[in-house]
């Protein structure tokens, strides 16, 4: 009997909750606590840092009301739904790509906003500030010191070891020192895809021209210099993953454990990992390194980073004028106030993308972004991958991690998935 009255008090609640919030998206945007935000976060790591801001938000600003909502679809895919549906949402976080195929029609220009002028990433299509960063993220190769530092005896400089060669020279050091498996490799398809294998285009002398010649069906992976050069790298992180003997049923959550109590030493991931990290008593003496490369272009004493994630706000008569403004409050919050700065650099653990927010309190892995940021020293991230390059492109990968198939095989597959797909717009 308590269980179903504590249903039906539940079921009560929510529907209160329901009609409080004026319905879905697509409605007039009012509600009985005054204007609705709905808010669409891509970034899945920071969901609940993001519903428990808008709810500390909606109880200091009367009469608006953030509501935050997430899809594991892909961003083009989900954001497609909800302008076929009529329900927008009013301020959006999608890709780079998704501004320039999305915001000349569904854009408002943020150009005359205050904070635009402190930040570099910004979109600007046709003389109009359509979208501005979220934040900046970094990827490279993450490093606990204390681990490495406990076996070598000697403090950890990771700019002894730009080149594979005295990586691995490295590597065996550690193993003879008692670490059986020094490495991590995370078997998930946008690791392995989005984020490794991206770098062999990101790393080209010109991204662009050699993009088009993948989709020309012209390219040689095979031969190519940056594929190779990366993928020695990656076979040493393979042969040395604490996991070798079951990649491919290596759960992240695992490996970020190991790499967090220092029973690994290294593994690829970039800033976002510390929200998994830091659930297990990290060590604070941990950062981001470049890949070890063998190469004299410079690229192995770069990450690879830049503006991640866009937020833009709706245009359409389906979102209110009302709505409009509170969004551009928030974003003034978001980008100029201490609590909002605090939200980005504290709470979510991200490098902001505005020159006046303030970097202390950032955790160790986006702390070396940050200083990777003050020198200059990113590769830019390559924002127009097709939208299902995780999902084949990373099928392709999990078989040459699991070892199913050759580097040959492997640049084959690439080369055929690229000639075969349609050209993304940039």
């Amino acid at each position: 009997m308590k269980k179903k009255i504590l249903a039906l008090l539940l079921a009560v609640a929510m529907m209160a909750t329901l009609v409080a919030c004026g319905g879905d998206s697509g409605d007039s945007g009012s509600s009985g606590d005054g204007v609705v935000v709905t808010i669409f976060n891509s970034k899945s790591e920071i969901q609940s840092q993001f519903e428990e801001m808008a709810e500390e938000y909606n109880a200091s600003h009367d009469g608006v009301t953030l509501e935050v909502y997430y899809s594991s679809d892909t961003v083009a895919a989900h954001m497609a739904s909800k302008y076929s549906s009529n329900e927008p949402y009013v301020l959006s976080m999608v890709d780079a790509k998704d501004v320039y195929s999305l915001g000349p029609d569904h854009a408002i220009d943020l150009s005359d906003e205050s904070y635009v002028g402190d930040t570099n990433y910004a979109i600007t299509i046709d003389d109009q500030v359509l979208a501005v960063p979220f934040c900046i993220e970094g990827r490279g190769l993450m490093y606990n010191a204390d681990a490495i530092e406990k076996i070598t005896g000697e403090t950890f400089d990771p700019t002894k070891y730009t080149t594979l060669d005295a990586f691995k020279e490295l590597i065996d050091e550690l193993k003879a020192g008692g670490m059986e498996a020094p490495c991590g490799v995370m078997k998930e398809d946008w690791s392995l895809a989005g984020h490794f294998f991206s770098e062999i285009y990101e790393e080209q002398e010109d991204v662009n021209a050699f993009v088009d010649s993948l989709y020309a069906g012209e390219a040689d992976l095979a031969n190519n210099e940056k594929f190779n050069s990366l993928m020695d790298t990656f076979d040493v992180l393979r042969d040395n993953n604490y996991a070798a003997d079951s990649a491919i049923a290596a759960e992240r959550e695992t490996s970020e454990q190991k790499l967090a109590s220092g029973e690994i030493a290294f593994m690829f991931g970039g800033n976002w990992d510390w929200a998994v990290l830091n659930e297990y008593e990290p060590s604070e003496n941990m950062g981001l390194m470049p890949v070890p490369q063998n190469t004299d272009d410079g690229t192995n004493e770069k990450l690879v980073g830049g503006g991640s994630k866009y937020l833009f706000i709706d245009s359409s008569d389906n979102v209110t004028d009302e709505q409009r403004q509170a969004a551009k409050d928030f974003l003034t919050w978001l980008y100029t106030e201490e609590d909002g700065n605090t939200f980005l650099t504290e709470t979510c653990g991200v490098v902001p993308a505005f020159s006046s927010i303030p970097v202390e309190g950032l955790d160790p892995l986006s702390t070396s972004i940050a200083e990777y940021v003050e020198k200059d020293a990113l590769i830019p991230n390559y924002d127009y991958l097709p939208d299902d390059h995780y999902s084949k492109v990373g099928a392709t990968m999990q078989q040459y991690l699991d070892g199913k198939i050759d580097r040959a095989g492997l640049a084959k597959a690439v080369e055929d998935y690229w000639s075969s797909t349609t050209p993304v717009e940039r």
